[in-house]
């Protein structure tokens, strides 16, 4: 009901506390309790004898009744796990995924305070200004096509930055988001399977979107950026998880419809890996040589100077010269 009020609100301006309740089938009171609890969550509503209710603005709050007034994915984020702290939105969303929570389940936060991305290494959240968000995925695929899974994401949320912001982000194989050559975020995921099935996948993403660069710790100013950074405005973060929501759903069904391939142009055309001289870390294997492409599978292959091309499934992307 409080969603619904704050839909209406949002959509028609001034309205009366009668008209609300005839709408809703709800009493005046009940009406403006709703609107009391909407405006303790952050919103700011105001009223008046003769007009009625007047919306004003909503808080920069990734609420799950603000992201769901209108969201248009069928199944992605129709269940959002909110919070204002948590350890990690993994960690909620894999707790969400054990206890049997539906697919598209989305655990969202202001901040994490250990927030982490691929190897364990720590991502910083500051609180309130980035994305912190994790989806419970359930695909019924055997375990190496999941691995795919990373990149279907980073093409969602380029798309998703690129409507939003009209700043083309590049990828960097295989998991980072890159704004004029600056990490901006990264994708996280996480698996739980047998040796011939998938029971689930949790699918993070961290992203820097009003996160000023002094609000970065020293060593990552020379390395990290935000899209505030890049727009030189401030960016809803609420309009950009409902679009990334929408593309990732959208992909994601196109994905487990016909496979990897249709995907991988698209993933290409972001790509800022494919074409360059890198050193890549692989375990304990250093890799340098020429990056050619990403194979059906979504591996990388580099070209090494005798001619060898080396298949990477995973692995640390660096320019050669970087020691």
């Amino acid at each position: 009901m409080r969603e619904s009020i704050l839909r209406i609100l949002q959509q028609e301006g001034h309205i009366s506390g009668e008209t609300l309740g005839h709408r809703l089938g709800i009493s005046r009171t009940a009406v403006w309790k709703h609107v009391n609890t909407l405006r303790r969550m952050g919103y700011e509503i105001s009223s008046s004898p003769r007009s009625g209710y007047f919306f004003i603005r909503s808080p920069d709050l990734l609420l799950p009744d603000e992201i769901n007034c209108g969201l248009s994915t069928s199944f992605m984020g129709r269940h959002i796990l909110y919070s204002t702290e948590v350890t990690s939105t993994q960690d909620v969303a894999e707790q969400a995924a054990r206890r049997g929570d539906r697919e598209g389940t989305v655990a969202i936060a202001e901040r994490q305070t250990r927030g982490r991305g691929r190897k364990g290494r720590q991502w910083v959240s500051p609180v309130n200004d980035g994305i912190y968000l994790s989806a419970v995925l359930r695909p019924p695929l055997p375990p190496e096509r999941a691995l795919q899974i990373p990149l279907i994401a980073g093409v969602a949320a380029a798309r998703a930055i690129k409507a939003k912001t009209q700043v083309v982000p590049a990828l960097k194989w295989p998991n980072d988001i890159m704004l004029n050559g600056k990490k901006a975020g990264g994708i996280l995921t996480e698996m739980s399977s047998d040796i011939d099935e998938v029971h689930h996948v949790i699918l993070g993403i961290g992203l820097n979107v009003n996160v000023l660069k002094s609000h970065l710790p020293a060593p990552l100013q020379k390395t990290a950026t935000s899209l505030i950074d890049v727009c030189g405005r401030r960016i809803s973060r609420v309009k950009l998880v409902q679009c990334f929501l929408a593309e990732l759903e959208s992909i994601y069904r196109e994905f487990l419809t016909f496979g990897f391939g249709s995907i991988r142009e698209e993933w290409l055309s972001f790509s800022n890996t494919i074409g360059s001289e890198v050193r890549v870390v692989s375990g304990s294997d250093t890799i340098e040589g020429m990056a050619l492409d990403i194979d059906k599978d979504g591996f990388l292959l580099v070209k090494e100077p005798g001619g060898h091309v080396a298949k990477i499934v995973s692995g640390d992307v660096f320019p050669p010269t970087d020691r």
